[in-house]
């Protein structure tokens, strides 16, 4: 794809796509975010290389699924899923660093007969090409899955050698995407050079009301090069929530159908119309239920993104 294509085909390149966001139309006239007022069934994302139209908001696994064996979390955390799937969710995200987490998730797939919308989306983590095969295929049998949505390489570890055994794993019918995570921005500039170097499917990071350093040159990166974009930490594992829960929401966020502080960062995160998916992580129900509500009613506009930036930069 050269640079004056839109990978969703709508014809815009990358300098296009830059102009627009500082316009206040820009998200309608990239085609993916309704005006303000628009009242959708369901806001979904294209994945640029196929067309397949993911939710905006999916799961992630981080710590909230890490509950071992023990049956009344399990219980627990298989309604959580009942409710994200209920709401319309699809993409769950996890990895085999996030302890039993993988097991957990199986085991509410078990129980909830493995919804027809589930996008599965999983990591290899470990130095070596070998044990990383092994790790992918203890990954399908924890999770329950012949095949796995997307693959990605966590946190960049061994990058090279594990995008080749998932390519041959995506060859073999074991895997439908590829890509790579980071969640340190550290790592940006490697990042960076996968992006450029590498045919890549996904991409994820991390991406928040005061993290927004990728909208420089990742963000970008990927809209020009037609990568997905997952993002992560978009409260700062409760941070963001724990920092500004003080405080009000200003007047006017009923204009973008936010009640709560988790649902108005979520709208910013996912009203940059370079970003697929948002995937906050919960162990609740009534917070699965408030951060699916983001799929529905108006997202936010530049004009409007500015100013929720400058209203959170004051408290």
């Amino acid at each position: 794809m050269n640079s004056d294509e839109w990978p969703t085909g709508t014809g815009l390149g990358r300098r296009r796509f830059l102009s627009l966001l500082t316009t206040s139309a820009a998200l309608g006239a990239l085609g993916l975010a309704p005006r303000l007022g628009a009242n959708p069934e369901k806001h979904t994302r294209p994945i640029p290389g196929s067309g397949e139209r993911l939710p905006i908001i999916g799961m992630g696994s981080y710590i909230t699924f890490n509950v071992g064996q023990a049956p009344a979390l399990l219980a627990e955390r298989t309604e959580v899923l009942r409710a994200f799937f209920a709401a319309g969710g699809g993409l769950i995200d996890s990895s085999p660093m996030y302890g039993s987490s993988e097991a957990a998730i199986g085991h509410c797939l078990q129980r909830l007969g493995t919804p027809a919308g589930l996008f599965s989306a999983t990591k290899v983590w470990n130095w070596f090409t070998a044990q990383g095969d092994e790790q992918m295929r203890e990954s399908r049998a924890l999770w329950g899955i012949p095949r796995f949505d997307l693959m990605q390489v966590h946190n960049l570890l061994s990058w090279k050698d594990h995008l080749q055994t998932i390519r041959r794993d995506r060859e073999a019918g074991l895997v439908r995407y590829i890509g790579v995570t980071t969640s340190h921005g550290r790592r940006h500039e490697e990042l960076e050079a996968v992006m450029k170097s590498e045919a890549l499917d996904f991409v994820q990071l991390t991406y928040n009301i005061l993290d927004r350093e990728v909208e420089k040159r990742l963000l970008p990166l990927a809209a020009d090069r037609g990568i997905a974009v997952i993002t992560n930490r978009p409260f700062r594992r409760k941070g963001l929530i724990e920092r500004f829960g003080r405080h009000p929401l200003p007047d006017w966020a009923s204009e973008i159908g936010c009640d709560t502080w988790a649902q108005f960062l979520l709208k910013f995160v996912v009203s940059h119309p370079a970003v697929t998916c948002a995937i906050p992580a919960t162990s609740r129900v009534d917070h699965m239920r408030e951060n699916m509500a983001v799929m529905r009613g108006p997202l936010p506009d530049p004009a409007t993104r500015q100013r929720m930036i400058a209203y959170v930069e004051t408290l």
